[in-house]
């Protein structure tokens, strides 16, 4: 996983807590932006929109962390998660634009970038 945090296009703001933005060969890499607040009850459905985005052709998928408000144990739940979810698929997540608090916590519980 990498983390972006400049995006020249600025964040997307969703209408759907997580929404799908692609397809990766129209628009480059497919988005899957994460909510404002994630709980745990948000993680399965979150991976499964991953998976669907792999499903329908993508390879790499950007998860776009700009609206997230707080940082907690769930978002790092959330980033581990889709990480083990794209590995098992044999596919590639970034995450971008996420906070200091984020990066901190997920440093903290051995996520940090490479």
């Amino acid at each position: 996983m990498s983390m972006e945090n400049a995006d020249p296009a600025g964040p997307v703001t969703p209408a759907d807590p997580a929404v799908l933005v692609g397809p990766a060969d129209l628009l480059g890499p497919a988005v899957l932006v994460m909510p404002p607040r994630v709980t745990l009850a948000d993680v399965p459905p979150l991976c499964e929109r991953l998976r669907a985005l792999y499903g329908a052709g993508a390879d790499d998928v950007v998860c776009d962390l700009a609206a997230l408000t707080r940082a907690d144990l769930a978002t790092v739940e959330a980033v581990a998660r889709l990480r083990l979810t794209a590995r098992r698929a044999g596919r590639g997540v970034r995450m971008r634009n996420a906070g200091p608090e984020l990066l901190a916590l997920l440093t903290l519980a051995g996520l940090e970038p490479v």
